[in-house]
């Protein structure tokens, strides 16, 4: 929801008369990224906190220190103290989201695991669609109520999810099993529903993990433990995951998220109402399009999803830069400008359904259980960092160019594809067993075959 609400609230005419600075290009870069660098480093070590304390735990706490943040926002005198409820926020939010994409993925059948771990990328477009209306509801508000408001909103959904997160998560029968939990391990595959076929599949690789030569866990020191995801049999994995959770930032899709209004100003649509309304509209088409991507998570195959999407990623970004710079869009008369708002559409409905759904499965179920919550975060912090980068200088681009970032967005997504077509291994329908065979049989940098289904490499 911050994402669908730091946009539309940064430009909201009340918030500008009440931190004047914000309205250079630089300073609101800064406001708006500020979050990333805080929940890039918390995200490094949310996987080390979760190992010790448990899934669910590690996420509730995440959310507490997220709605602090938020309530600091919205209590903001001055934008030395809205920039630190951001941090604090950032904080939080490192912590929590890639320990959830963890525990989903340790607790989901095989056969559905690719639906289930989506789950939270449709809650978070359902965040944009609330964050974005929420603002466009506000906005008309006479006082600084209008964008202190959604902040409120965020605080208070926070604490209540906090609470259930504590109360109804279930703890994963995985990171159970590797404490020498098996009783427990066993009644939270029941409460969880999970049949005995789905469960031995996930238990045989439990086992493996803890008789794996070499490992030693439970000796190991803190320290060891981190670095353990550079340890020679998983840092290739530990390095995919890492490029391709930076690359999905780099797709420049939060560039279009945080600054949809100035986006679709440039684009022709003048009135800031217009604008806000329009962002809120590419919100719902996310939202729309992330559905069928859940329901067909499993059918449609991470490696072809992330090959083919940033390849029509990469065809709208380039369209769009190429009309910018061709000087073929007016904001009152032609039809480059609409054909631009259109691309903008497009690209989000595009990354709704292949990278904004494929990369984070992608990144976890590579994994190995001993390393699955230290590499996946790890991922998450390379994720935060390039967010971070696209947050802070989308502004300063669009201020000195009209298509400079387009062809940037565009380049990356591109790079992508080409690394997905030679280095991928398919996983869909895949147990974390066969998963670790394949990667183990076959190095990830050789030539494999492009429809690499169950049961190829």
């Amino acid at each position: 929801m911050d994402t669908g609400v730091i946009g539309p609230v940064t430009d909201m005419e009340d918030f500008k008369a009440e931190f004047g600075g914000s309205q250079n290009s630089t300073i609101h870069g800064l406001v708006v990224s500020c979050i990333l660098i805080p929940a890039a480093l918390s995200s490094f070590f949310a996987g080390y906190i979760a190992d010790r304390l448990g899934r669910p735990k590690g996420i509730s706490i995440g959310v507490f220190i997220f709605g602090i943040g938020a309530a600091i926002e919205a209590g903001a005198v001055q934008l030395s103290m809205f920039v630190v409820g951001r941090v604090v926020e950032g904080l939080g939010e490192g912590l929590f989201l890639g320990n959830l994409v963890v525990l989903i993925c340790e607790i989901s059948p095989t056969r559905t695991r690719g639906a289930l771990t989506t789950g939270p990328q449709l809650a978070i477009t359902m965040g944009l669609v609330v964050g974005y209306f929420v603002c466009y509801g506000t906005s008309n508000i006479q006082s600084s109520l209008s964008w202190r408001m959604p902040f409120i909103l965020l605080s208070a959904f926070s604490m209540v999810l906090c609470g259930l997160s504590l109360l109804f998560l279930p703890e994963s029968p995985q990171w159970l099993g590797l404490q020498g939990r098996y009783a427990m391990a066993e009644e939270a595959w029941d409460k969880l529903g999970v049949n005995c076929a789905d469960r031995e599949k996930v238990e045989v690789q439990v086992q493996t993990t803890e008789v794996e030569p070499g490992t030693e866990v439970d000796g190991q020191s803190t320290m060891e433990k981190l670095m353990d995801i550079f340890s020679k049999d998983v840092r290739g994995r530990t390095a995919l995951a890492v490029f391709l959770m930076g690359m999905q930032q780099m797709s420049g899709i939060d560039g279009v998220l945080y600054y949809a209004p100035e986006l679709f100003q440039k684009a022709g649509l003048a009135s800031s109402e217009a604008s806000f309304l329009a962002s809120g509209v590419s919100a719902l088409v996310i939202f729309a399009v992330t559905i069928p991507g859940l329901i067909y998570a499993d059918g449609w195959g991470r490696r072809s999803s992330i090959v083919y999407g940033g390849i029509g990623q990469a065809v709208l970004m380039f369209l769009m830069g190429g009309l910018y710079a061709g000087n073929a869009v007016h904001q009152s008369t032609g039809a480059g400008r609409w054909v631009v708002i259109v691309c903008i559409f497009l690209f989000a409905a595009l990354y709704s359904v292949s990278w904004g759904i494929a990369v984070k499965v992608y990144a976890a179920e590579i994994q190995p259980q001993r390393t699955r919550a230290s590499a996946t975060t790890l991922g998450h912090s390379s994720n935060w960092l390039c967010n971070f980068l696209v947050a802070l200088t989308t502004p300063i681009l669009l201020a000195k160019s009209s298509f400079g970032a387009y062809f940037l967005w565009g380049g990356c997504s591109i790079i992508t594809a080409v690394v997905g077509i030679f280095y991928m291994h398919e996983t869909k329908g895949r147990t974390f067993a066969e998963i670790e065979a394949a990667f183990k049989r076959k190095s990830p940098g050789e030539k494999s075959s492009f429809w690499g289904g169950k049961g190829k490499v």
